[in-house]
């Protein structure tokens, strides 16, 4: 593994789990991941299993969109988010809890829900990031012959730095190190479900992606990462990855 370096080139994150999200110019992020991001989960009960509901089961969960709109970027607090502003498809905007909110999933996704929120996070690999690179996600393009949306992936943490593309598959382990003092500490590359194969705005299906992604890359696209220490990430900082030490890599599965 090479060390490697370059600048964050976008930042995301996701108030609703399988909802749309938002890009930002700064996250602050803790031991649970960034701040804020799907903290809040649609519930429904399968096989007499109360679980989240996501996209896989419920497409049409994609056209919602969530937000923090008064808490803009790196000044929401990880530990004490708000609570998330939710847009219908028809443009009609909930405050999360609203028991309209539940109502109207309901008669949209055509399932009785159950409007849940943690503040440590609803995410399918607890306390964690996903880091995805501009190198691999054009070489996706190239080889699909078509540019691939970034937002498909649903990463937090997108970055350009002069390493090839699909060098990620190989940093488990490394450290990434951002200049505002953030580290990450690099766990496996993220094996990918079919959420990824609907497109974000029209939720139509291209299960050619994921096909792609399977005979091409193990079905993985991008990298789960933890911090190790905590703070501010903005657009344009610095990155530097940085090898692991000698040693077995730490377990993040």
């Amino acid at each position: 593994m090479d060390a490697a370096s370059g600048t964050v080139a976008g930042l995301w994150r996701w108030p609703v789990k399988s909802m749309a999200g938002e890009r930002v110019n700064a996250l602050r992020v803790d031991g649970r991941g960034a701040g804020g991001d799907r903290t809040h989960a649609v519930f429904h009960e399968h096989k007499g299993v109360r679980k989240p509901l996501t996209a896989r089961e419920a497409p049409r969960l994609l056209a919602w969109s969530a937000a923090y709109p008064f808490n803009v970027g790196a000044g929401l607090d990880p530990a004490h988010p708000p609570y998330a502003m939710v847009r219908a498809p028809d443009g009609h905007s909930f405050l999360w809890g609203d028991p309209r909110l539940a109502t109207a999933l309901a008669d949209d996704l055509g399932r009785p829900v159950e409007l849940v929120r943690d503040v440590e996070g609803i995410h399918d690999l607890a306390r964690t990031l996903l880091v995805t690179t501009a190198a691999s996600l054009r070489a996706l393009g190239a080889e699909l012959g078509d540019p691939v949306d970034l937002r498909r992936f649903r990463p937090n943490l997108h970055l350009e730095l002069d390493a090839p593309a699909w060098a990620e598959l190989g940093w488990e382990g490394a450290e990434l190190a951002l200049s505002g003092g953030v580290r990450l500490r690099l766990l496996h590359p993220c094996v990918r479900c079919v959420i990824p194969t609907r497109d974000p705005d029209t939720q139509v299906k291209s299960p050619g992606l994921l096909k792609h992604l399977a005979a091409r890359h193990d079905q993985v696209f991008g990298i789960n990462a933890r911090v190790i220490t905590g703070g501010r990430i903005a657009v344009g900082q610095t990155a530097e990855l940085r090898p692991r030490a000698t040693g077995p890599a730490p377990s993040g599965r």
